[in-house]
């Protein structure tokens, strides 16, 4: 899986990135996963003609064990209606810049140093 990492963080910035992605992000019902999801205007070629998929998001997994402490965020664009489909597929680089600066901002109003 390909994949954007930001690990080492302390405890209080799990806290701070998980304050922020409850305000900015979906969560999903499992503990530390989160759903980014992608405007319209971000849709690549393989979610266009697949409204019926949509919603389409990135997946971002908040992990909190002592020691493993990280935020993974997958740089594959998911369907929130299909698992199998064409249009699951990996980001395009505008929707990589999208998560990338989404990512930034979160760590810089956040103040995390990791």
């Amino acid at each position: 899986m390909r994949q954007f990492v930001i690990d080492d963080l302390t405890k209080e910035e799990c806290d701070n990135i998980d304050s922020y992605l409850k305000r900015t992000a979906k969560a999903t019902g499992l503990d530390g996963m989160y759903l980014l999801p992608l405007a319209d205007d971000l849709l690549g070629a393989a979610q266009l003609g697949h409204e019926s998929c949509g919603p389409f998001c990135f997946g971002l997994e908040l992990v909190r064990d002592p020691g493993r402490e990280k935020l993974s965020c997958e740089l594959l664009v998911r369907s929130q209606a299909n698992l199998h489909c064409s249009c699951i597929c990996y980001a395009t680089p505008l929707q990589r810049d999208f998560l990338l600066r989404f990512l930034d901002r979160m760590l810089e109003e956040e103040r995390i140093r990791a």
